[in-house]
């Protein structure tokens, strides 16, 4: 971009005072280049008059006629009601509210030009408060498509397109640097491709822009992507440019553990052990990503890492989403470590008074070698003596500055390594982009005995049916899960709620053990009736998805899973694996409630499809998009500008080649290049 108007500030447009400069400036809009990235987020088409008889529901449109009757319908809600006429049809525009000055100047034989969204109801078509102009025909029309910008409260989009007209006509008179020419990848110039986006010409192909395939779009995206890549790149060689422990080679210690499982690794858990291990003997931090789908065994890959830090003399310290998961991992770890003498520390919020002091002083004096927690690990109050491994469980559930912020808790100049878990499969295209900064490893196979769960899909109206089936099952001596969404009765929602159902249940099932487990309950409470389930003291568990990761009860064989056209396939998936960890043939009962949305009803398609946690991930993405796939707190990487997955998934392939030539042949176009896309976003990761 030009340097005017990368340096212009917003506030030389004419129209900006100081108040609205400091809007913009609250969401990053500073100068006259950030307005022109500013993209629309969709357009009206108000460039042609369309016939009443051509009309298409749910379209925008502008409609010229003659104002043939018009009156207020009495009521409770009184509404201003106006009949339209051109040379192909009627029409009737409808206002909810109105003044008394207004229902007057809808006099019949005026000549009035309407624009608004279209509905049709059987033969009749009606617009809802739409714009107009009684007698001035050519008000509305406008010569090229009119674009829809995201607002923020107080700024109308009539003061958008105000501005952002003014920046496209600065930048006609200063066109951008393009930036790829030593790359050659043609396309749209820069320049082009914007003013396209801000005013598209009449004839623009609507339909390649809703698919995000017009040329001016997929310049921009690859633009985008490719800065995105170069920032990752950067922010990898600063990580190796830092010191962290260098642990090797001894496998001693992890050689008597193994020998005390009662199980063989399996041969991909053998494999990203290998790979961890070379990440931590090198003098820069590791950053790895282990994704496996549900009882691949990703703990006991992080176990391995753990005890070789430990075995170099270093501390570890494992965090995890939620305190059901956290005292999972206590009670693993505890029970694989106790006997090779490792001081294990347990810290969370409720841990208070001479206990915490009890956690804080080992953790400081370096006697506690492994400390398992929460949040609660983020404190500022928690300080290690020499932290060498951080492993972070679930990070999809956890915000990226909290997972970085536990590297920084070492009080030595060496950052500790760093291991991500996750059981939420990762597209392959995700992973490029939202994970990019770490490398990935994939545990692909599961260990043996685990038996493909059933899947089925049951409408709410056999409930009594499954009730009996969840009946039997118990009392052939297996154990099951219901889950339901939500913990109180609902309304608004419609969803059964898991207190109201485990009564209904009990009820209905006098002969079973049956028990409620949600979040709201203390911890002890929790880790009691976890212990119960295991031990098979409880026949029906009653949860709400808190159960979703971390628990494992080889005994328990079916699961149904209530709404479940309230969940998103990754959370379905992982309900799902809570069974079928026995031997014993395990089922998946999903019961939903009709009717059924395309979108729901293709989402459980997939699930009683697959098992493949992989392919279920690449159809949760088509489905749902990145942002809520990552879920909120990791979307900051993800508020691309003009680049979205999987829509431009087939760029991502030549994203490192490409982004290495650039830094070959044009180091300078390639900084300038990261500058004009990246700079206002919030690094996704950092070291």
């Amino acid at each position: 971009m030009s340097t005017l108007l990368r340096e212009q500030p917003i506030d030389s447009l004419k129209g900006v005072g100081p108040k609205l400069r400091d809007r913009l400036s609250e969401a990053g809009i500073a100068t006259l280049e950030d307005l022109l990235f500013h993209f629309p987020l969709r357009y009206q088409d108000r460039t042609r008059i369309t016939p009443i008889a051509q009309l298409r529901d749910g379209a925008d449109a502008i409609v010229s006629g003659v104002v043939r009757a018009s009156g207020i319908i009495p009521g409770r809600r009184r509404t201003l009601m106006v009949k339209v006429a051109d040379d192909s049809g009627l029409m009737t525009l409808r206002f909810f509210h109105f003044r008394q000055t207004q229902a007057k100047q809808f006099t019949s034989g005026a000549h009035i030009t309407v624009f608004g969204q279209v509905r049709r109801l059987g033969e009749s078509v009606e617009m809802a408060h739409p714009e107009y102009r009684i007698d001035e025909s050519e008000a509305l029309l406008e010569p090229s498509l009119t674009p829809v910008y995201p607002t923020l409260e107080g700024i109308g989009q009539t003061t958008w397109r105000r501005l952002c007209a003014q920046a496209i006509t600065a930048l006609r008179q200063n066109p951008p640097e393009e930036l790829l020419t030593a790359l050659s990848l043609g396309g749209p110039s820069i320049k082009d491709a914007l003013i396209f986006l801000h005013q598209p010409p009449p004839a623009a192909d609507l339909a390649a822009i809703r698919s995000l395939v017009h040329p001016a779009q997929l310049k921009l995206a690859q633009e985008e992507l490719l800065a995105h890549q170069l920032a990752i790149q950067e922010m990898r060689a600063q990580a190796q440019t830092l010191a962290a422990p260098k642990v090797g080679g001894d496998d001693a210690l992890i050689d008597r553990w193994l020998n005390t499982l009662p199980f063989s690794p399996t041969q991909a858990q053998r494999r990203v052990d290998r790979e961890i291990a070379v990440d931590m003997g090198r003098p820069w931090p590791m950053m790895r990503l282990v994704q496996g789908d549900v009882g691949s065994g990703k703990t006991l890959v992080a176990a391995l890492a753990a005890l070789r830090a430990i075995h170099a003399g270093y501390q570890v310290a494992l965090m995890a989403p939620t305190e059901l998961l956290a005292e999972q991992h206590l009670r693993n770890f505890s029970q694989w470590f106790d006997a090779l003498g490792i001081h294990i520390v347990w810290l969370s919020g409720k841990v208070k008074g001479v206990a915490r002091a009890s956690a804080l002083g080992a953790l400081g004096d370096g006697s506690a070698q492994l400390i398992i927690g929460t949040h609660a690990l983020f404190q500022e109050q928690v300080q290690f003596c020499q932290l060498g491994l951080v492993i972070v469980d679930e990070q999809h559930r956890f915000g990226v500055h909290q997972r970085l912020s536990l590297t920084e808790k070492s009080p030595t100049d060496l950052r500790p390594h760093q291991l991500v878990l996750t059981a939420t499969p990762i597209p392959r295209t995700l992973s490029m982009v939202a994970y990019a900064d770490l490398d990935c490893s994939v545990i692909d196979e599961l260990p043996p005995g685990r038996t493909p769960v059933k899947t089925a899909l049951i409408d709410a109206g056999r409930r009594d049916q499954v009730i009996t089936r969840v009946g039997e099952a118990c009392q052939s001596g297996r154990q099951a899960y219901w889950v339901c969404t939500l913990i109180e009765e609902s309304e608004a929602l419609q969803a059964q709620a898991a207190e109201v159902t485990a009564t209904q249940l009990a009820e209905a099932l006098p002969h079973l053990r049956v028990a409620l487990i949600h979040g709201r309950l203390k911890s002890q409470d929790k880790e009691s009736l976890m212990q119960r389930f295991q031990a098979g003291e409880i026949d029906l568990l009653v949860a709400t998805t808190v159960i979703e990761v971390g628990v494992d009860v080889a005994n328990a064989s079916l699961m149904i899973i209530e709404n479940p056209e309230r969940l998103g396939l990754a959370q379905l998936h992982q309900l799902r694996g809570r069974v079928g960890r026995g031997r014993a043939e395990s089922h998946c009962l999903l019961l939903y409630q009709t009717p059924l949305s395309h979108t729901a009803k293709t989402r459980l398609q997939v699930m009683r499809d697959s098992h493949d946690g992989f392919w279920i991930a690449e159809k949760d993405l088509e489905i749902r998009g990145p942002g809520e796939m990552l879920g909120t707190r990791q979307t900051g990487l993800m508020q691309f500008k003009v680049a979205q997955l999987p829509e431009h998934a087939a760029l991502l392939d030549d994203l490192p080649e490409l982004a290495n030539q650039l830094k070959k042949r044009d180091p300078e176009s390639a900084q300038r290049l990261t500058h004009r896309w990246a700079r206002h976003r919030q690094a996704y990761a950092h070291v």
